[in-house]
């Protein structure tokens, strides 16, 4: 296939720009693969969609504010971007601009609660590795001065640093947010345990996910790689949810990305931890997962690929297309699709 297969108009005004409150009212479609025909409801009537013996698996990473400023002796002020901790204080940044961070190049953040010395750049991307030093922990630093790392698309400034972190999240290490997930209120989530079971896995969203498909041919497109965990317990109860007849649900892309690359590696869903570059495209044979929760993505993007290729290409297309006509809100901040 094309990449410009995937590519569909889109209004501006359609891309969410603040998220709802409260999170559970954002607009949910519904879509059946099997007929393709699509209906509209809210999301915090998802709970009523499930069955006993479904088992919902949700990505409990936690993103980085991995936002900040430094500031050169000469005063001139750069903006980084934390990527990925490479080793101890070190982390791949993306900065701009990138005149003013060279190699050796010395910043402070925070009023001097941390410092920065870029030690390499990467010619083919870009990005810089940086060795940071801080008066405290990294992340409790982070914490206080870092702003979230937000896609470019969001214009608006996010008043409340927890609208773009999932309610269920642990383990920091992401640079954006699963955001399938942002829906969630901790009350639906006590209320879906009444009515089937829930089991989390780690996948540590990199800015890869966002990369534009610049391949002509769709299969020509180099993947991103991403680390995950899959728990014994959250294996144990996929295999026995598949044993009792009930549906692996998917809450966004990056739990399907983690599920499915397992269940390719091993042929079975077991406990594994490791690096995923698993690119889901139309043609894929699913292994594991039975529906997907997810958000709408991006045009010609991966996410949007790996949807067509659990949906249908033609469903997903032209359920894009009514999402669009009926004005739905598209991506991070966006409504959400059901597939089953």
């Amino acid at each position: 296939m094309k990449t410009s297969d995937f590519f569909y108009e889109l209004p501006d005004e359609l891309i969410a720009q603040t998220p709802v409150e409260p999170r559970n009212m954002s607009r949910l479609m519904l879509l059946d693969k099997k007929s393709g025909k699509t209906e509209h409801k809210i999301f915090k009537d998802f709970s009523l969609l499930l069955h006993e013996n479904d088992c919902l698996i949700l990505n409990d990473t936690r993103v980085i504010p991995a936002r900040i400023f430094g500031t050169k002796d000469s005063g001139a002020s750069v903006e980084f971007l934390l990527l990925k901790q490479c080793e101890n204080d070190v982390w791949q940044c993306l900065v701009k601009p990138g005149k003013r961070a060279k190699t050796g190049a010395v910043f402070t953040f925070g009023g001097g609660l941390m410092a920065g010395e870029i030690i390499s750049v990467n010619s083919e991307d870009g990005s810089r590795l940086v060795k940071f030093s801080a008066k405290r922990n990294i992340y409790t630093v982070l914490d206080e001065i870092g702003g979230m790392p937000l896609p470019p698309y969001i214009k608006e400034k996010l008043e409340d640093k927890e609208r773009y972190q999932t309610v269920y999240s642990r383990p920091v290490g992401s640079a954006a947010a699963p955001t399938a997930g942002l829906h969630f209120t901790k009350e639906m989530l006590l209320d879906i345990k009444n009515r089937a079971k829930i089991g989390y896995v780690t996948l540590h969203v990199g800015l890869g996910t966002f990369r534009p498909v610049k391949e002509e041919k769709v299969e020509n497109h180099l993947m991103h790689s991403e680390h995950y965990i899959l728990p014994a317990e959250t294996a144990d109860l996929i295999n026995e949810t598949k044993k009792s007849g009930g549906r692996v649900i998917a809450v966004g892309t990056t739990t399907c990305r983690t599920l499915e690359s397992v269940a390719s590696k091993f042929n079975e869903i077991r406990p594994d931890e490791g690096d995923t570059s698993i690119f889901i495209y139309p043609g894929y044979k699913f292994k594991c997962i039975d529906a997907l929760l997810t958000n709408f993505h991006l045009p010609e993007s991966t996410l949007i690929m790996l949807v067509s290729a659990f949906a249908g290409y033609e469903n997903t297309m032209r359920a894009y297309k009514t999402a669009v006509n009926e004005k739905y809100r598209f991506f991070s901040f966006g409504d959400a699709m059901f597939i089953s």
